[in-house]
């Protein structure tokens, strides 16, 4: 059974930092790319940052410079650092795992979701 299990959200002031965590199992995460995902309230589920299985990040360019994606395959956990917070930034944030294969098959796994929230 795939599990993504995300941690780290909360309550955080304007320009307080926080780091999330998303720790898998029931895959082998290093074949895996990584994802973090965030979903406003009223808004749709958007990408903010990815790192292949490889270490190749990308981000979203309001992210950049603020966000970073990192991975640890020893430990099957994918982290998101992220600094200079604003109320902007306040979501739902997911983990997603994604791995294809050269028939195009196709596995895509997300976590329940961790709340961030800044505010004053």
């Amino acid at each position: 059974q795939v599990q993504l299990v995300e941690s780290g959200g909360g309550l955080v002031q304007p320009g307080g930092s926080l780091r999330l965590s998303c720790a898998a199992s029931g895959i082998i995460f290093s074949m895996y790319a990584m994802a973090w995902y965030r979903q406003a309230p009223g808004k749709r589920r958007d990408l903010v940052a990815s790192i292949t299985s490889g270490g190749s990040t990308n981000y979203v360019d309001s992210m950049k410079g603020r966000f970073a994606i990192s991975r640890d395959n020893a430990k099957n956990t994918v982290y998101l650092q992220m600094n200079s917070l604003n109320p902007e930034d306040t979501a739902v944030y997911y983990c997603n795992a994604e791995r294809m294969l050269s028939d195009n098959t196709r596995y895509n796994y997300w976590g329940q979701g961790t709340q961030v929230t800044v505010s004053a």
